[in-house]
């Protein structure tokens, strides 16, 4: 599993007017937990993950990659 790593000090509550992955514009206010990904990690990453696959990624690298995501969403809310 890559070493993601969540920017705790640029969790920020911020109104957001983008685009989803799927195109669909979208405005909602919310926190914005930047997660930062080593460039020397990206293609291992990226290589074993398949989008058609309904399994794909595997649950450890969901689990790796949500728990960063829900640490530093947790210090944010309880600050």
């Amino acid at each position: 599993m890559a070493h993601l790593i969540a920017d705790q000090d640029a969790v920020t509550v911020q109104a957001i007017t983008a685009t989803d992955s799927a195109g669909a514009p979208f405005s909602e206010e919310g926190f914005v937990v930047p997660v930062v990904i080593p460039l020397s990690e990206v293609g291992a990453l990226l290589g074993a993950y398949d989008p058609a696959s309904s399994t794909s990624p595997s649950a450890a690298n969901s689990r790796a990659i949500a728990r960063v995501v829900l640490n530093a969403l947790k210090k944010a809310a309880e600050e």
